[in-house]
């Protein structure tokens, strides 16, 4: 893996991380505090003060006490809702999945909080470290200090806000419409829908081997599709997003005319992304596991809420009618409209099974599931126009409406 790609999967990693936007919010307080203190000194800060005297502080005392209280009284209000962020995911990750993690921290209205409450901690310490003893009034930065006393104002009222929000965000409800949202705009994003027009190449291709192991969680599009037009190739892959590889086992077969180079084939490996974590984002797949995980969850004996392994069946269900034309496999032309990239997905019939079928054999006694599953099974069969998947929607609707006769008995 060269140097640009570890560049490009680190910076994905750093603008998804919770600590990225509250940094990029300090700096920006950090900014605000110099240009009010350039403001505040300037001619037209010393004679808008000195026309209002209401706009002056007495004493450089004053203004320090105001500064640093703030500081403190900020620095503990925002403890206290990092405690509150810390204590959220520690439940969600107890009560649903330790994969849910990835899109509650991703939340950026929280992050945008956070960096609100250090930004004004940052304004306030950076206008404290100028306060001077002086007897000359216009000089103190009673400018600065009024702004931040109406920053302190609004991150009052933010954290008022704030509990109530973070007190939704750790509804089961809510946390399955996140992912059930994410997933479906990941399947709007990769799939085409109708059939797609997928050719084998009957000749044998280039093998590309992996120089590590990992999961593969996709490519660089745009440069893969640059590398295959700039030398004519047609790239397969041979795995899908999410697999595992190992080391020295080819990942993709490549078609040309010509040989192909080491450099260009080093080329190649870099657009490859192998790196841990499911990002709903590159691939639908890790939400449909997701929701299937949350379902599982809470039909286990230790949490025992089949009313929330419901809500994350529908949800499911919903996702995954919309897989039911996804064109397959991923296919991605060039400018002319010429395929160049092929990569294998999940079917409709392979998520079926992989997401629905452990739902059902873990909680296929209870009634909540029954009447859930045979709603999903006839709601399926009417989104299904073409009867494409109707033997194993009839199948699956014969052996709930079998179990459910038998217990009757």
């Amino acid at each position: 893996m060269n140097i640009k790609n570890k560049f490009r999967i680190l910076y994905t990693r750093i603008i998804n991380s919770i600590a990225f936007l509250p940094g990029i919010i300090a700096v920006c307080f950090l900014i605000l505090s110099i240009i009010m203190l350039e403001v505040d000194l300037s001619s037209f800060g010393t004679k808008l003060k000195s026309g209002n005297s209401w706009l002056q502080l007495k004493d450089a005392s004053t203004a320090r006490s105001i500064a640093s209280t703030i500081a403190a009284a900020l620095l503990s209000l925002t403890v206290f809702s990092f405690t509150m962020v810390m204590v959220v995911l520690n439940q969600a990750a107890s009560q649903m999945s330790n994969r849910v993690l990835t899109s509650m921290i991703q939340n950026r209205f929280q992050q945008v909080v956070l960096g609100y409450y250090i930004g004004t901690i940052v304004y306030a310490l950076a206008i404290l470290s100028t306060i001077r003893d002086t007897s000359d009034s216009i000089t103190i930065p009673s400018l600065s200090i009024y702004l931040l006393i109406i920053l302190t104002v609004i991150a009052v009222f933010l954290f008022i806000y704030f509990l109530d929000y973070v007190t939704k965000t750790v509804k089961y409800e809510t946390v399955i419409e996140r992912i059930e949202r994410k997933t479906l705009t990941a399947i709007s994003n990769t799939f085409k829908t109708e059939v797609a027009e997928y050719e084998q190449n009957k000749v044998a291709g280039i093998n590309i081997v992996m120089p590590q192991s990992g999961y593969f969680q996709g490519f660089d599009t745009e440069n893969l599709l640059k590398i295959a037009m700039e030398n004519n190739l047609v790239i397969h892959f041979r795995c899908k997003r999410s697999s595992f590889l190992l080391k020295d086992i080819a990942v993709m077969e490549v078609f040309t005319e010509s040989h192909i180079t080491k450099e260009m084939t080093e080329k190649i490996i870099a657009t490859v992304d192998l790196y841990n974590g499911q990002p709903i984002e590159l691939n639908a797949d890790y939400g449909c596991l997701q929701l299937s995980e949350v379902a599982i969850k809470a039909l286990s004996p230790g949490i025992n809420d089949p009313a929330t392994a419901v809500l994350s069946l529908n949800a499911l269900v919903n996702v995954l009618a919309s897989r039911l034309y996804s064109k397959l496999p991923e296919v991605y032309t060039d400018k002319e409209d010429m395929p160049r990239i092929y990569c294998p997905s999940s079917g409709f019939r392979e998520m079926f099974e992989t997401c629905i079928i452990p739902i059902w054999n873990y909680g296929k006694n209870d009634q909540f599931i029954q009447e859930a599953m045979l709603n999903a099974m006839i709601l399926l069969k009417q989104r299904d126009i073409k009867n494409s998947y109707q033997d194993l929607f009839d199948n699956f609707q014969f052996k709930i409406i079998e179990l459910k006769e038998k217990n009757k008995l």
